[in-house]
């Protein structure tokens, strides 16, 4: 995940301030990474899904700017964002701007 955009200030508090549990954290999101079956690009665009769906704004520019160095278009963003419109209504498009301009920063 070299050359990735910043995290959130939220999990980079979570990394200076707990280290270990950090570590651990992310052994266990590598872990989960390598137990998947979807292709890079399709697990960060359903990564962006979930986020949006659940409502965690501050995640979406890292992970909507690694969707884009894996060839992800911004339609393709655009429908990740709004994916979960039906189950979880339109409480996904106030992740729709954040995502935009993730994208369109670079």
């Amino acid at each position: 995940m070299d050359h990735l955009p910043q995290v959130s200030n939220a999990f980079a508090t979570f990394m200076k301030e707990a280290p270990q549990q950090q570590q651990a954290w992310m052994e266990t999101v590598q872990k989960l990474d390598a137990a998947s079956r979807l292709d890079p690009k399709t697990e960060e665009i359903a990564y962006i899904s979930v986020l949006a769906a659940v409502r965690l704004e501050s995640g979406l520019p890292f992970h909507v700017k690694h969707a884009k160095s894996l060839g992800a278009t911004r339609e393709e963003i655009i429908s990740a964002v709004l994916l979960g419109l039906p189950a979880v209504g339109n409480a996904v498009i106030q992740a729709l701007p954040v995502a935009l301009q993730a994208y369109d920063s670079e």
